[in-house]
C-alpha cells in the first residue's frame, strides 16, 4: 500500500509529519474512505525540500509548477490571495497515488500519534489537534470528521 511506502520514506529521511484528513480520522478509529493522503510536516525550507526530493524518489510530481522554495516563501501569498491550502502531488502513472501536504499549518508543537502496524509505524495528528484542525477549516467534510472523532 501506499500509504507505508510514504511513511518509511519519511522516516528514512527523519521527516516530521503526521497524517491528517480522512486517513487519520480512520486511523483514529472513525470510518471515513479517501484516498488522497493529506499530511502536515514541521514548516521549515529543509523539510519542505527533503519531503520534495522524497515525492520525486516515489514518482510524485507536483500538479503546479512551484517548488519547495516557492511554497516557503510565498506560503501567505498563496493562501490568502490564491486560496492554495495544499500543494498537491500525483503520480502520472497512478492516479491513485496523490499527497496533499498541507500549507496552512505547522506540525510543530502540535501532538503526534504513532499507530503501530506490521508494516511501518504511522503518525497521525493528536485526536485533539486534529479536530482543533478540522475546526478552523470548518468545511462540510470536516464537520462530519469532528463529530464522528468525537464519538470516539
Amino acid at each position: 500500500m501506499f500509504i507505508y511506502e510514504l511513511a518509511k520514506a519519511l522516516e528514512k529521511e527523519k521527516i516530521p509529519y503526521a497524517l491528517v484528513g480522512g486517513h487519520a480520522v480512520a486511523l483514529h478509529g472513525a470510518l471515513r474512505g479517501t484516498i488522497d493522503i493529506d499530511l502536515v510536516v514541521a514548516w521549515r525550507l529543509k523539510t519542505l525540500e527533503k519531503l520534495e526530493q522524497v515525492f520525486h524518489q516515489l514518482g510524485l510530481e507536483s500538479r503546479l509548477p512551484i517548488h519547495a522554495k516557492d511554497v516557503f516563501t510565498f506560503r501567505d501569498e498563496y493562501i490568502q490571495n490564491r486560496n492554495l491550502i495544499a500543494w498537491n502531488f500525483y503520480d502520472p502513472k497512478d492516479l491513485t497515488r496523490v499527497v496533499d501536504v498541507i500549507i496552512n499549518y505547522d506540525l510543530r508543537g502540535k501532538g503526534v500519534d504513532v499507530i503501530k502496524t506490521q508494516k511501518v509505524p504511522l503518525k497521525i495528528l493528536s485526536k485533539k489537534d486534529l479536530i482543533e484542525m478540522k475546526r478552523a477549516a470548518n468545511r462540510r467534510q470536516d464537520i462530519e470528521d469532528i463529530k464522528a472523532l468525537e464519538k470516539l
